[in-house]
């Protein structure tokens, strides 16, 4: 399956962003779908995903309580909600599609598909 970021820009510290990642066909529904962020320097680290099956979602402890990963399978499109923005999420944002086990779900290496990113800047 392709997977197509989009949402990015530029927004000052506390604003609020949505990102959307649309599939390009209903095979993505058996996906588990995650978010990871690069920073420059920086390894690619895990946002947020949510389970294929139960659409349990799952967070990074740095954006916990402030992202929101959401999933609407009949748009076969990923949502993730980024609100009280700071200038440390300021990153490319990569939507991912895979099947791993629950616990490599951090893993980008488990993912098999991914978006080409979209640049999220935040200023302070």
């Amino acid at each position: 399956v392709q997977l197509q970021a989009s949402g990015g820009g530029l927004v000052q510290a506390g604003d609020s962003l949505r990102l959307s990642c649309a599939a390009s066909d209903r095979s993505y529904s058996v996906y588990t779908m995650a978010w990871f962020r690069q920073s420059p320097g920086k390894e690619r680290e895990f946002v947020a995903c949510v389970w294929r099956s139960t659409g349990r979602t799952y967070y990074a402890d740095s954006v916990k309580g402030r992202f929101t990963i959401s999933r609407d399978n009949a748009k076969n499109t990923v949502y993730l909600q980024m609100n009280s923005l700071k200038p440390d999420d300021t990153a490319v944002y990569y939507c991912a599609g895979g099947n791993p086990i629950l616990s490599a779900i951090y893993s980008p290496d488990t993912y098999r598909s991914w978006g080409q990113g979209t640049l999220v800047t935040v200023s302070s």
